[in-house]
């Protein structure tokens, strides 16, 4: 039986040329999540400037997180949920 050695050898070589080079897509990799990162941004230069953050007080903020936190383990009752537009007479 012939091995086809030649064959082989050229479809390995076609098949590997095929990642040989992107130069295109190397270029501009990553450049779609840079630019819609800068556009999300709203202060650019925010670490840079020593400015008092205005907002919620530590201690509210502690209070809701734990509050949105204890939101998940708590199960609330939905009972009402399937009877909505369904009157009793």
């Amino acid at each position: 039986m012939r091995t086809p050695t030649i064959p082989l050898a050229l479809l390995t070589a076609l098949m590997l040329s095929g990642c040989a080079s992107t130069p295109h897509y190397d270029r501009y990799f990553g450049s779609s999540v840079r630019l819609a990162q800068a556009q999300q941004t709203l202060y650019p230069d925010a670490a840079r400037q020593r400015r008092n953050v205005t907002g919620v007080d530590g201690p509210a903020a502690v209070a809701a997180y734990q509050n949105y936190q204890q939101s998940f383990t708590t199960k609330e009752d939905q009972s009402g949920a399937f009877s909505i537009g369904v009157s009793k007479r």
